[in-house]
Order: structure tokens, then C-alpha cells, then sequence
């Protein structure tokens, strides 16, 4: 038998516990309106998530991010954790596919000519003229200091690559 079945929380272990929920509702707040209709939250905490948006970080917010705590107590959080987990995990993926990408677009740009060739050939589907012409452009513009137009279409179009 657990020890927590038997014996009652301590006070201390209350005000953690309530902590934690606030900490969860702060997360909450964070989340995109698209994000927060998937969690398919009660009405009444997902009012209360998208009033706190609204506040000013003063006084009303930290009695808001308190009801948004209390009104948690009543839920099960663990779904709302997995599920906030899970976004993080795919915002990090998402950020490192830029990443990569961006990567690449510079190295195309900078002239290694061994990138351009294994891209051709990890996407057969690419336009070797196309990629060809926007590098050249870009390099241009570079030199020319102009806006990087075409270094942003490159990358468009390399994101454009990898998503299909």
C-alpha cells in the first residue's frame, strides 16, 4: 500500500502540488489557440487561459494564473502535460529542420559545389536550373548588397523540397 493512501498530504506537499498546476496553466497561456482546442479543455479553464493572454503582467495576471491553478485541481493534468511535452518536442523539430535548411541554403550560396550535387541527387524531382539560377542571383545580390531575395527563395524552395 502507498504511503500517500494512508496518510493525508502534508501542507507543504499542497502548496507544491498547487504550484506545479499554476506552472502547467503558465504553459498553457503559451499555447496557440489551434494548440489549446486540440487539449479540448473544460470551458470554463480554457475561458480562463485565454482571459490571462489578455492582462497586463501585473497583479490581475498572477490572480488569474491562481484560478487557472485552482480550476486544474479539478482535471486530470496529466493529459495537458503530455500533450504541451509534445508540442515542445515538435517546435524543436520543427526549429531544427529550419536549421538544416538554412544550412544548407548558405552552403549553396557559399559555393560547395559537393552539396549541390547530393542535394540533386537526395531529391531527383529538383529543378537543377532553378536551384542553379537562385544561387547565382543570390551571390549577386550579395555582392551588390542588395536584399537577399533570391537567398530567400532558395530557401523556399528548398523548404518546399524536403515537406514533399
Amino acid at each position: 500500500m502507498d504511503q500517500n493512501d494512508t496518510e493525508p498530504k502534508s501542507r507543504s506537499q499542497k502548496k507544491r502540488d498547487a504550484q506545479a498546476l499554476q506552472a502547467l496553466g503558465e504553459k498553457l497561456v503559451s499555447l496557440s489557440k489551434e494548440e489549446l482546442k486540440d487539449l479540448g479543455l473544460p470551458d470554463k479553464l480554457q475561458k480562463a487561459v485565454l482571459e490571462a493572454r489578455i492582462l497586463k503582467p501585473r497583479e490581475a495576471l498572477r490572480r488569474q494564473m491562481q484560478h487557472i491553478g485552482a480550476l486544474m485541481r479539478s482535471i486530470d493534468p496529466e493529459p495537458i502535460r503530455a500533450a504541451i511535452e509534445s508540442s515542445a518536442t515538435r517546435q524543436y523539430l520543427k526549429a531544427r529542420e529550419h536549421k538544416k535548411i538554412e544550412d544548407l541554403r548558405d552552403g549553396l550560396i557559399a559555393g560547395t559545389i559537393d552539396l549541390q550535387r547530393d542535394l540533386l541527387e537526395d531529391y531527383p524531382e529538383a529543378d537543377r536550373r532553378h536551384i542553379s539560377q537562385l544561387i547565382r542571383n543570390a551571390h549577386k545580390e550579395a555582392e551588390n548588397n542588395k536584399p537577399p531575395k533570391s537567398a530567400r527563395a532558395l530557401f523556399r524552395y528548398l523548404r518546399d523540397l524536403s515537406v514533399n
